[in-house]
């Protein structure tokens, strides 16, 4: 159980427009403030300006970011997060902020973790950390992104990319997925979980979901998902089924697939599982259980089937994530 620390760059020479302004709070919000009833480690986040002096950057609405950190915070950083980068090196080719490219393979070499978010990753692939890689970005930039960066594979169709060291996100709310996602890594689901839950977002979105969520779905679809989907969640030891869901939600299993994946960006089976691995990962952390016995409450059944599932998608067996995050919540 590591949280580290956490060197937040601000690109933008001259301004930080809106949109920029939202994710680069989402680095602040999600890592910046101590939970110490979740985690006695949390981490210890700098914001490392790329301009002289340490005022990095005019918003739109005259707000001032004042930091003492310039590109030299990032050394020793163990991860790095680059929130966007200014408009013209998107639209006009213009060059990256002196040093920032540099700055950015010197941490990746010393072992930091890179991270970007929405446009972020155009910073990344000009100092080549991309290269050979799968990378997402926000999909109004990932033509851009992939036609200047042809070694890098833009995938446009994903919330979030996570390949290790160097993890990529789409714009915006995608970013906080993305956050969430390194606190899951970082101190397990059930600190995720609460933080996701303080914050009032969901606590898991896959990064294998959908961009594009269709949002046309009349209300009267989205009002009759909610109590089944709650109601699946309460009895996920049982064996669900897209039958048994679509009966409860008093559609045909065709129509219910259709409003769930308009919804979530994800089929119904997909969206099972996800639950269920979630289930396992809070009984692991919260409960000393027995892996036999997560498996029959998460619904996974067996113990064997509970490690084939958590090797595919977790990348680790679930008695090392135990190890690794066990922390029995106070009552």
């Amino acid at each position: 159980m590591r949280a580290g620390s956490v060197a937040v760059v601000v690109a933008d020479e001259i301004r930080v427009p809106s949109w920029d302004l939202y994710e680069l709070s989402i680095p602040f919000t999600v890592f910046g403030k101590p939970q110490p009833d979740l985690s006695d480690h949390w981490y210890d986040l700098r914001l490392c300006a790329t301009r002289e002096p340490r005022q990095a950057a005019m918003g739109e609405s005259g707000i001032s970011l004042r930091t003492p950190y310039g590109l030299e915070g990032l050394a020793g950083a163990d991860t790095v997060v680059v929130t966007s980068v200014p408009d013209a090196c998107i639209d006009e080719g213009a060059p990256l902020p002196a040093g920032l490219a540099d700055a950015l393979r010197a941490a990746h070499a010393e072992g930091a973790r890179m991270v970007s978010l929405c446009t972020g990753a155009f910073a990344l692939a000009e100092a080549g950390l991309l290269d050979g890689r799968r990378a997402t970005a926000h999909w109004m930039h990932t033509a851009q992104l992939a036609a200047r960066y042809p070694d890098v594979t833009v995938d446009d169709s994903v919330l979030y990319v996570d390949d290790g060291d160097v993890l990529t996100s789409a714009g915006l709310t995608a970013g906080l997925d993305l956050c969430l996602h390194l606190v899951r890594r970082d101190l397990g689901a059930h600190v995720a979980n609460q933080l996701a839950r303080r914050m009032v977002v969901p606590a898991h979105r896959p990064g294998g979901q959908a961009q594009f969520i269709d949002l046309s779905v009349p209300e009267t679809d989205d009002t009759g998902l909610g109590p089944v989907l709650e109601w699946a969640r309460a009895h996920l030891d049982r064996p669900l089924t897209v039958d048994d869901l679509a009966r409860r939600a008093a559609t045909s299993p065709r129509t219910f697939y259709r409003r769930l994946h308009a919804a979530t960006g994800t089929t119904p089976l997909r969206w099972l599982l996800n639950q269920r691995l979630a289930r396992a990962q809070t009984l692991l952390e919260t409960t000393d259980l027995p892996v036999e016995r997560v498996g029959e409450l998460s619904g996974l059944g067996t113990a064997n089937n509970l490690r084939h599932h958590f090797l595919k998608h977790v990348g680790v067996s679930p008695a090392d994530y135990r190890r690794s995050f066990f922390s029995r919540p106070a009552a």
